[in-house]
């Protein structure tokens, strides 16, 4: 077996230099060296901890390990490898040049960029504060904390939300509130509690036919659905959540139904809700050293964030460089699931330039998935592509109606997905 080599590198040219060991980052190397075992790759990776995030919602909720979500980043580089353990800060692309914190000068004939997301928790007013304090949580920064202050409520009204910013996991803020719900009912407290989901947009989820599913859900459960609310800033010491009221063509916000949350409004378009838990998904950009990199969008909607053809995940300015996973500015959601569609494009396209120049025939149309959990032993899997078409597998389908909440797709989500994750995916052979 090809050892693995670390910064202590022999050389600092690469044939293909990988920016991001996560998810998209181990995939495509173990795919590449699975293709053509010669190639002389480099992944650029700081962190010393590879997580399977897609679990931590049921850390949150009580059904997970969080130790089960970590494993040793060391032993996710694949053989062969360089695993630079550095920090990218800056891009030269036209001089193929990527410089690093500790001072290293890589360059590479092809560049791969898919160093993920940034919890932009500083974007929100109040963000940081209440995430100091014992009502407030988020999966997304320490899901064994959620975990604490569930077992710690003791009834009232618990608000979750989302930011108006794109997220990885789209459906997570809404997975813990299903969750909460039950944990709330098996704690003796839901009786006492007004269950807020909050978000801003107009509907629970944009595809047909797992919205009717999904509101279907939120009805029985007795949730208390609060569209067009967009959170914009946290008071901690008050408890209280400010949303503005982001319904297009309306200046005015109104409060249609109170059911006893205690809701005032400021102004024109400002809605003020008092919580006694809060759980929220924080803003979240690209990484600040793409922001500031030429191979970010500067200007748009998609200002900041990687920029690459929809379909071939080229960059649209530079040939060499391509781009996958969250960092890209992609309209489709920002799963896992999705990289495992983005991987394999990538992947023939870099193979096919090395051969002759070209592009591969392959084209990623934008699939993405949501494991929507609804309950304890209860998910559906919200499969989908480009435009919210609903794109669940032929074959998955024969055998089970993935548009309802099903225990089997539970087994799936706790069982099945964390181990194709660190046997399979991680390896290149999916």
């Amino acid at each position: 077996m090809v050892p693995k080599r670390t910064s202590t590198m022999a050389h600092s040219h690469f044939q293909v230099l990988i920016i991001g060991g996560g998810t998209a980052g181990i995939m495509t190397a173990a795919q590449l060296k699975r293709k053509k075992k010669d190639l002389r790759i480099g992944i650029v990776e700081p962190s010393e901890d590879h997580w399977y995030q897609p679990a931590w919602t049921l850390v949150g909720a009580g059904t997970f390990k969080m130790e089960n979500t970590r494993h040793r980043e060391k032993d996710q580089i694949p053989a062969g490898v360089d695993w630079i353990k550095d920090f990218a800060t800056t891009f030269e692309p036209e001089q193929n040049t990527v410089h690093t914190k500790g001072g290293q000068i890589l360059t590479y004939d092809h560049l791969i960029v898919c160093p993920g997301i940034k919890l932009d928790i500083d974007a929100m007013p109040g963000v940081r504060e209440a995430l100091g304090t014992e009502s407030v949580c988020s999966n997304y920064v320490d899901p064994e904390k959620t975990l604490r202050v569930l077992k710690a409520f003791k009834g009232g009204t618990a608000v979750f939300t989302q930011p108006s910013t794109p997220i990885k996991c789209g459906g997570a803020p809404q997975k813990i509130a299903y969750l909460a719900d039950e944990y709330f009912r098996k704690a003796g407290v839901r009786e006492k509690t007004r269950l807020v989901f909050a978000t801003p947009g107009s509907v629970i989820f944009g595809v047909d036919p797992f919205r009717a599913a999904l509101e279907d859900v939120i009805r029985k459960k007795g949730i208390i659905l609060k569209t067009f609310y967009n959170p914009v800033r946290i008071d901690p010491e008050r408890k209280e959540i400010h949303f503005k009221w982001s319904k297009p063509g309306e200046n005015q916000c109104v409060i249609t139904e109170d059911l006893g949350l205690q809701e005032k409004i400021e102004g024109e378009s400002t809605i003020v809700m008092p919580y006694d838990m809060l759980h929220l998904a924080p803003p979240q950009s690209a990484p600040d050293f793409i922001k500031a990199s030429p191979l970010a969008y500067q200007e748009g909607p998609s200002k900041g964030w990687l920029e690459v053809d929809i379909h071939t995940l080229q960059h649209k300015r530079y040939p060499n460089v391509f781009g996958l996973g969250d960092v890209a500015a992609l309209p489709t959601a920002k799963t896992g699931a999705a990289i495992r569609k983005q991987a394999p494009v990538v992947v023939a396209n870099i193979l096919q330039r090395i051969k002759d120049g070209a592009l591969a025939k392959e084209q990623y149309g934008g699939y993405s998935s949501c494991p929507l959990v609804t309950g304890y032993g209860k998910m559906l899997l919200a499969e989908f592509k480009y435009d919210n078409v609903r794109d669940s597998d032929p074959l998955l389908s024969k055998f089970f109606d993935t548009s309802k909440p099903l225990w089997s797709m539970w087994l799936l989500k706790k069982y099945g997905l964390p181990w194709l994750y660190w046997h399979k995916m991680m390896k290149g052979a999916m």
